[in-house]
């Protein structure tokens, strides 16, 4: 799952950025409202963290014009502004939820998967197949009725395929889910990691379509 990370205190930054990726995220991060509107234009982002103290644009602001431009991304509203008020104005505003700095990264957790499943009418964390189920909250896969360990990478590979069973993602696709701004990715590192999941669930879980990409059957066995 992809998530853009607006915050610009450089330490709180840092450590939910590393927390999220901890966690199987890949996280974009910006520091001030006019990039988090840039970023939002791009698209592609399963949720928002979105602080409201932010230089050149506020968090509101960014807020406000998203859902004016008709963008129903899911947006977490992070803040220490802990009054009625505020709460009352991000959620009229359109924010999705509303957590009070300082938190537990835990509800953090919890509170991105709720909001987005929500979004996306899914009434629990597992996604998947009859015969392959991902657990959004425990991070666990089961296969055939097997756990599964993944590593972070390939969480979010199989979060990405699992979501939409038989629809098929291309590599660009892949690779906007796989990897944050600036991380190297090598030519074939979408087929290394497909191998290597192979090997722990079988060669027909994940099936080649030639020339456009990657997909799980809805009836993948």
């Amino acid at each position: 799952m992809r998530v853009l990370l607006v915050e610009d205190d450089n330490m709180i930054g840092q450590s939910l950025r590393q927390a999220l990726a901890e966690n199987g995220l890949t996280v974009d991060w910006v520091k001030d409202g006019v990039l988090a509107q840039d970023a939002l234009a791009q698209g592609g982002y399963a949720a928002v963290l979105l602080d409201l103290g932010l230089p050149r644009r506020s968090g509101l602001e960014v807020l406000r014009r998203a859902r004016q431009d008709g963008d129903r991304t899911p947006m977490l509203v992070l803040t220490a502004r802990d009054g009625v008020d505020d709460r009352v104005e991000g959620l009229d505003v359109g924010a999705d939820d509303y957590l009070v700095k300082p938190f537990e990264m835990r509800e953090l957790l919890a509170r991105m998967r709720a909001i987005v499943r929500r979004v996306g009418g899914h009434a629990q964390s597992t996604i998947g197949t009859a015969q392959t189920q991902l657990d959004l909250s425990s991070r666990e896969l089961t296969h055939a009725g097997a756990s599964i360990l993944l590593s972070a990478k390939e969480f979010r590979l199989m979060h990405a395929l699992l979501e939409r069973p038989g629809a098929i993602l291309s590599r660009t696709q892949l690779e906007e889910r796989l990897y944050g701004w600036g991380e190297e990715v090598s030519s074939n590192a979408v087929e290394v990691l497909i191998h290597g999941v192979r090997r722990k669930l079988g060669a027909d879980v994940i099936r080649n379509v030639r020339g456009l990409g990657w997909r799980v059957s809805k009836d993948a066995s």
